[in-house]
């Protein structure tokens, strides 16, 4: 997508701090942190957000999980909250797929 900062990111137009990448998927430093760590993982192909998700484009996020899994694990993080906004009043500002990984601190709840 032309405007998308996640797709210009994810084609190396825009430097990001990588954790992980693929040809599939990246992750990345977030960098307006919500906790000591704070990481974003996308998808490279463009998906606006959790309710796009259909049968054709679904093996994705999986894949993304698997992914979570795997660097949250290599980061030696045991504990930690994974969150996708879906529409700008849920607190969607990037409309591409992503999930926050924070970890570091007591997650409360509800999030408010």
């Amino acid at each position: 997508m032309e405007n998308c900062l996640f797709c210009k990111i994810a084609a190396g137009e825009i430097p990001a701090n990588k954790v992980y990448e693929d040809e599939k998927v990246l992750v990345f430093h977030d960098i307006d942190p919500q906790a000591p760590t704070h990481l974003l993982a996308i998808p490279k192909e463009h998906v606006e957000s959790c309710g796009a998700i259909t049968p054709e484009n679904s093996a994705i996020v999986a894949y993304l999980f698997e992914v979570i899994a795997k660097v949250t694990a290599q980061m030696g993080i045991r504990d930690f909250r994974v969150v996708s906004n879906c529409g700008a009043t849920a607190g969607q500002s990037v409309f591409h797929l992503h999930f926050h990984v924070l970890a570091g601190r007591d997650m409360t709840w509800p999030p408010g």
